[in-house]
């Protein structure tokens, strides 16, 4: 399969605009960056770089990512930062006598910016304003899961239209803004698809996600995203849907185990997988996250 990678320069987009009012409640905080990260992680957005192994509740499928996401140089003040962003997102299906032979994996590599600016305000519950912007290049592939051996050919999709495998690859540029204190988050986010394969993509996706520290190293998050519908008729997108990640989970910090959370999730949406782009889904996982 032919791979396609192209990166441009870092573009810095810095604007600040948002506004929200919540009652604070008394829990531990969300995440505290450890040092590698000015800024922590997105924490139910399924393309954040991390380590999680979730098993889907609802059909015999592993959901496996590895990744990270360090800042190489962050500045003396701890308001600027510069990292790299690396992670596979792997949809696994589960057989017998412990066999995950890979359905679809996705590869995404590139680079990132980050500021923060801590703020006092008499009538927010924030007390931070933050910004990150990625230039990133994605692959999406069909591995052996996804191979009928029996009759020797790829399984089909009834949704696409178009050959199995095919040439998927898609580099943009993607900008978050948030206001965040120790125990909430709120942030939106912009993506700009600059080069796709396939094309006939809509260029512009939207981002937007909450998140709230509850008692007992627990938390509540979720992540929204409005992301273009293929028609497969037409061969390109037109419209966009609502994609969901919402989830629960708590952090293992009384065992010693601060990086580490169980987590429960429920995705509704467009699927995450670059070879599904075309094929909504819906489903409940479980597992284990690991943040680094």
């Amino acid at each position: 399969m032919t791979r396609t990678c192209s990166l441009s320069r870092t573009i810095l987009i810095l604007t600040a605009a948002l506004c929200i009012t919540h009652h604070n409640v008394s829990a531990e905080p969300l995440k505290k960056s450890a040092g590698r990260t000015i800024i922590a992680p997105l924490l139910a957005d399924p393309l954040e770089p991390k380590i999680a192994v979730m098993p889907s509740l609802s059909e015999r499928t592993l959901q496996l990512d590895i990744g990270t996401s360090p800042d190489l140089y962050q500045s003396e003040s701890g308001e600027f930062a510069v990292g790299v962003d690396f992670g596979t997102y792997s949809r696994l299906k589960r057989t017998n006598e412990f066999k995950f032979p890979v359905d679809a994996v996705d590869y995404l590599f590139g680079v990132n910016a980050s500021w923060k600016k801590p703020f006092n305000s008499d009538t927010l519950p924030f007390d931070t304003l933050s910004a990150k912007v990625k230039l990133s290049h994605i692959s999406a592939h069909f591995e052996d899961g996804h191979y009928d051996a029996t009759n020797g050919q790829w399984i089909t999709q009834p949704e696409w239209s178009g050959t199995i495998p095919f040439t998927y690859s898609r580099e943009f540029v993607n900008l978050v803004l948030a206001l965040s204190s120790p125990e909430h988050r709120l942030y939106a986010g912009y993506q700009y698809l600059y080069h796709t394969l396939p094309s006939g993509i809509n260029p512009h996706a939207f981002q937007a996600g909450f998140e709230l520290s509850t008692p007992g190293n627990s938390y509540i998050a979720t992540d929204f995203k409005l992301l273009p519908i293929w028609q497969p008729s037409l061969e390109a997108t037109r419209g966009h849907r609502g994609t969901w990640n919402l989830q629960a989970g708590i952090r293992l910090n009384n065992i010693g185990l601060e990086k580490v959370r169980v987590a429960c999730n429920y995705y509704s949406g467009i699927s995450r997988q670059g070879m599904y782009f075309y094929h909504p889904e819906s489903f409940t996982s479980a597992g284990v996250i690991i943040d680094f």
